[in-house]
This record gives C-alpha cells, sequence and structure tokens, in this order.
C-alpha cells in the first residue's frame, strides 16, 4: 500500500513510518520539520520537507496517487494552544482540511488521524468510552474533536473512509519534550542529570501511559482494517497518577528525584484513562508493552542513544 505520512520525521510518526515499512508498505514522510528531525527519517521511506497548510500539497497527491493517508503533524502542544489558539486552528483544523480536499481531490480511500484523550476533557467516569460526550478544556482538544467531525462528514458527503485513533499519553524512544507525553523524557533527563523535578499540580493527576511501538501498531492496523469509519481509543486502560510513573522511573535509574510541586496547569485534565474494548473487538488491536517494559527502554534510550 503506498502511504502518505504526515509528521513522520516526528516522535510518534517515525515510529510509525517504521511498523509500515516492515510491513512492506511504500512510505512516502512528509513533514516540516518544525518538530522532527531530519535524523529521525527512515532510511527506507521518501522524504518530502513540506507543510500541510501548503496548498503544492494537492499536485503532490496527483503525482503520487496514494491509497492511504495517516495524519499525524500537528501542534501537540495544551499550553501552546492555550496561548495561541489561532495557531492550533491554522495547523491542527486548517491543515487536515487541506490534506482532505487533496484526497477527495485525487481519490483517495482511507485516512487515518491521530487525535487524543483531551477530547474528552474532565471526567469521573472511568475508564473513558469512546460513547462519552466530549468536553475538551483547551483549544488543543477542541481543534482535535473538530476534525473528527470533519473527517464524519467528508465521509458522509466523498466517502473517504476514516478511522480515528484517540491516543492516551504516548512515550516512548525518540521521545521530545513537547506534547502530551512528553513528562516522561522530560522526568528522566531530570533524574539522570540529577536536577529538580517539577511536578504541575499535586501528583494525583492520572495519566494512561501508552508506549509509542503500540501506537504505531494501531497505525499499521488502521490503514487495513474492515471497520473504518469509527473512533477508536488507543491506550492500556490503565491509570496511573503521575507520582507513581515518576517512581517507576527512579527505580529503573537507581536514583532518586528531586520534586517540587507547582501550580497546575490551565487547560490540564485531572484523571484520564482510556477504554480500550472497541479497539479490541473491531479495529482488533491490543497493545503488547508494559509500562515498567516502555519506561526502561526509553530511558535506556533517551540516556545513552541521545545523552541527556
Amino acid at each position: 500500500m503506498k502511504v502518505f505520512l504526515s509528521g513522520g520525521a516526528g516522535f510518534i510518526g517515525s515510529h510509525v513510518a517504521e511498523a509500515l515499512i516492515a510491513q512492506s508498505h511504500d512510505v512516502m514522510i512528509f513533514d516540516n520539520l518544525s518538530t522532527g528531525l531530519r535524523e529521525n527519517v527512515h532510511p527506507k521511506a521518501r522524504f518530502i520537507e513540506g507543510d500541510i497548510r501548503n496548498q503544492n500539497v494537492q499536485q503532490l497527491f496527483e503525482q503520487e496517487h496514494f491509497d492511504a493517508v495517516i495524519h499525524l503533524a500537528a501542534q501537540t502542544g495544551v499550553p501552546a494552544s492555550i496561548d495561541s489558539p489561532g495557531y492550533d486552528c491554522d495547523v491542527n483544523i486548517l491543515g487536515t482540511v487541506n490534506l482532505l480536499e487533496a484526497c477527495r481531490k485525487t481519490n483517495v480511500r482511507r485516512f487515518v488521524f491521530a487525535s487524543t484523550a483531551a477530547v474528552y476533557g474532565n471526567t469521573n467516569e472511568v475508564p473513558v468510552t469512546e460513547l462519552f460526550q466530549p468536553g475538551p478544556t483547551s483549544f488543543y482538544g477542541l481543534s482535535k474533536l473538530t476534525v473528527e467531525k470533519y473527517l464524519a462528514l467528508y465521509h458522509t458527503q466523498f466517502g473517504i473512509d476514516y478511522v480515528v485513533l484517540r491516543y492516551a499519553n504516548v512515550y516512548g524512544e525518540r521521545q521530545g519534550e513537547g506534547g502530551e507525553g512528553g513528562v516522561v523524557s522530560i522526568f528522566v533527563r531530570k533524574i539522570f542529570n540529577h536536577e529538580p523535578v517539577t511536578i504541575f499540580g499535586d501528583g494525583g493527576q492520572t495519566r494512561d501511559f501508552i508506549y509509542v511501538g503500540d501506537v504505531a501498531a494501531a497505525n499499521c492496523q488502521a490503514i487495513v482494517t474492515k471497520r473504518p469509519n469509527q473512533v477508536y481509543n488507543i491506550s492500556t486502560q490503565t491509570e496511573i497518577s503521575v507520582n507513581t510513573m515518576l517512581k517507576l522511573l527512579e527505580k529503573i535509574s537507581g536514583g532518586r528525584a528531586n520534586v517540587t510541586y507547582g501550580p497546575a496547569r490551565q487547560g490540564d485534565i485531572y484523571q484520564s484513562f482510556l477504554s480500550h474494548a472497541r479497539a479490541k473487538e473491531k479495529l482488533p488491536w491490543l497493545p503488547a508493552i508494559s509500562l515498567e517494559t516502555g519506561l526502561a527502554r526509553t530511558y535506556h534510550y533517551l540516556t545513552t542513544k541521545r545523552g541527556s
């Protein structure tokens, strides 16, 4: 299958590219390198540096005749979306619509979209299923939810099949310090360098930390699933507090963190973990890597491959 992969030089995208190529798909990576790295581009993938908001995207689609799009390029920071809602909208909504128009005009039949647990907002009903009424508390979550609605309407109007993957907090090798799961790489660097660790809030806030390799496997499944046009939570279905995650990293590192607590950040969700029952039944997909194993791999990579 010929796949257009936006954001393929980024943290998650580079792992998705690796998984696709391992399955013998023909992958073209499209990335503006604003947060992605040229060194992350898989050697067996074709690479074009470009922006998803550029009108030249349609010309590329006309030349290449892609079978599927996996769309990962995005503004991924909750604080950044609060500071600059217009930029968040420009990249996450208008950029995606630009890709959808290219798909519509060149008959691409499958569009896989990286969404987020941030669409749900705060809830006391956990684990959260896809049927829960969304209530995003940040413009980032709102922009992702808006795109989901565009995808549903593009399917109705133009017949483009879609798969929405709502990621929990993704972590793993090649992770930077931005985005929703960046807390892991921040904590690793701080612990390794014996620097103070700041936790925003009381540390009791919970997340569903999922290993990036499992997310990559979900994307591979999404381009071939016979159950498209649905939303799927991609999660471990396990609730872990930030304090607990830090203790696991201390155990892995053999060190002790010097922890301070700061005010909670505006727009952050306090409690979040997701049911993956629908993905298990219909995608089908399940995570394979435990949190302890994934954190150990991440710690080893960030402290030996890149240095901290």
